[in-house]
């Protein structure tokens, strides 16, 4: 476990032999879960600080519509928590779920506290809890400062951009687009004709052609 744990770029500069009566105490501890399983609730308390080990994470709030917005995934090396753990509020506002089976790194916050006597780990962990805001920003400026076609727009310009071309595939269904958009798939669906209509975008099934766009 002491090799899983300093293998974590957070962990690098700590020396072992700091880990081990954490680990003998239950303050840090591996947990392992099955594809599906809801790791976290809405308004579930946060008592650790966790880290992806293995797997995949999604985490989504359910809107008013009825609607379910995905806000984050979380892969290997991903943190979640940390901006919980020290607040004034501890619940958690979305709920978190396994997209496959996963491995999570569980930390306290007495673990967290004592980690943070490092200076080393201080730094990089105010790193991560900034970049942390900074992605909820972004979703919250998609949220309520743009419309659907400008989001939708937004999303295959990146996609352009990361696959090096016009003609994108999509890497998740439009099930999980309207998700991570959050709105319901009718509306989606509608303004890709829309779009599609108006000559901005040709789409066949995943693989959609951005024209001028």
């Amino acid at each position: 476990m002491i090799k899983i744990i300093t293998a974590i770029p957070l962990f690098a500069q700590l020396p072992p032999d700091k880990f081990k009566p954490l680990i003998s105490d239950n303050q840090l501890y591996l947990k392992s879960y099955s594809k599906g399983t809801t790791l976290y609730n809405q308004k579930d308390c946060c008592n650790t600080f966790d880290i992806v080990i293995s797997g995949s994470l999604v985490v989504y709030s359910l809107l008013e519509n009825g609607s379910a917005m995905t806000m984050f995934e979380f892969s290997k090396g991903h943190m979640l928590g940390a901006n919980l753990l020290f607040g004034d509020t501890h619940t958690y506002p979305f709920t978190i779920y396994c997209l496959s089976d996963a491995q999570i790194l569980h930390i306290t916050k007495k673990a967290v506290s004592n980690f943070l006597h490092d200076y080393n780990f201080t730094m990089q962990f105010i790193g991560m809890l900034s970049l942390n805001a900074q992605k909820l920003n972004q979703k919250i400026t998609m949220a309520t400062q743009k419309t659907l076609r400008e989001n939708i727009l937004e999303y295959l310009k990146q996609q352009s951009i990361l696959q090096h071309s016009n003609s994108i595939v999509l890497p998740i269904s439009k099930k999980q687009l309207a998700d991570y958009l959050g709105v319901q798939r009718p509306s989606l669906f509608r303004e890709l004709k829309n779009l599609k209509d108006e000559g901005m975008i040709d789409v066949s099934n995943r693989t959609i052609c951005l024209n001028n766009v």
